[in-house]
């Protein structure tokens, strides 16, 4: 059961991820079924990939990243969202590719990353 509630929290946290990429242009739900986006069922295939790295193509509906806080704030204090670290303008591409992004919010990602 506790697994179940999991997944549900996952699932919503994952909706509302692909509500804020299209606010504009998408309306996405959830039926106890399916997720609704414009309101018509969606299977979803996610892809992950480091958006400081590059993306391969696949076919894919979804682009799952994580957010690497240490490249963010280099130092105490000390933000940074330029060159490769540009999460705005990776969402941007992401969209204007026709596709969602699902974000994890760090700080620790333990991905194969330094100080992850």
């Amino acid at each position: 059961m506790e697994s179940l509630v999991m997944s549900g929290k996952k699932l919503c946290v994952m909706v509302l991820c692909l509500y804020w990429v299209h606010a504009v242009t998408a309306f996405v739900t959830y039926d106890h079924k399916a997720i609704l986006v414009n309101r018509q069922r969606k299977i979803l295939f996610f892809g992950f990939i480091h958006y400081p790295r590059s993306t391969p193509q696949g076919g894919l509906d979804v682009i799952q990243t994580y957010v690497c806080w240490n490249g963010h704030e280099p130092s105490p204090g000390k933000n940074y969202f330029e060159d490769r670290y540009n999460l705005v303008k990776f969402i941007k591409v992401v969209q204007q590719a026709g596709l969602y992004v699902n974000l994890q919010i760090g700080p620790y990602i333990c991905s194969e990353w330094n100080f992850g």
